[in-house]
């Protein structure tokens, strides 16, 4: 994959760990919102844990991303789905050790009103690889 930062001042600088744009070349892999679903018993894992949840996530996106022979320095677009906005600090902090801060992916980060299983949190991503 051919990944290219893109960055202007011209435009407000990000506030995370995410990049304005990125443009990048190769096979496109779209992976679905995961939320934190223990792979094995099925069960939400950190019921009510915000911070537990997004670690699950971000272990479930791993999982998909090696499965595709990809790794979190391939995806190139993120969003980020939140029950509650006030969890967005403790959501990045966790979603920072995952990507470099000079090379983070694109993203997107909302409050919805309600998320499967009533989980706190949900993540998809865009790779190419």
């Amino acid at each position: 994959m051919e990944k290219n930062i893109i960055h202007t001042a011209h435009a407000p600088a990000p506030v995370g760990p995410y990049s304005q744009a990125i443009a990048a070349t190769g096979t496109m892999l779209f992976v679905s919102g995961q939320i934190a679903l223990d792979p094995v018993s099925g069960s939400i894992m950190g019921e009510g844990d915000v911070t537990k949840q997004t670690q699950q996530v971000m272990a479930n996106l791993e999982a998909i991303l090696t499965a595709a022979g990809a790794t979190f320095s391939d995806v190139v677009r993120t969003t980020v789905f939140l029950a509650d906005m006030n969890d967005f600090a403790t959501v990045n902090s966790i979603y920072a050790q995952y990507f470099d801060a000079d090379t983070a992916p694109a993203r997107a980060c909302v409050q919805v009103s309600r998320l499967p299983k009533d989980v706190l949190v949900e993540i998809d991503c865009i790779a190419v690889i």
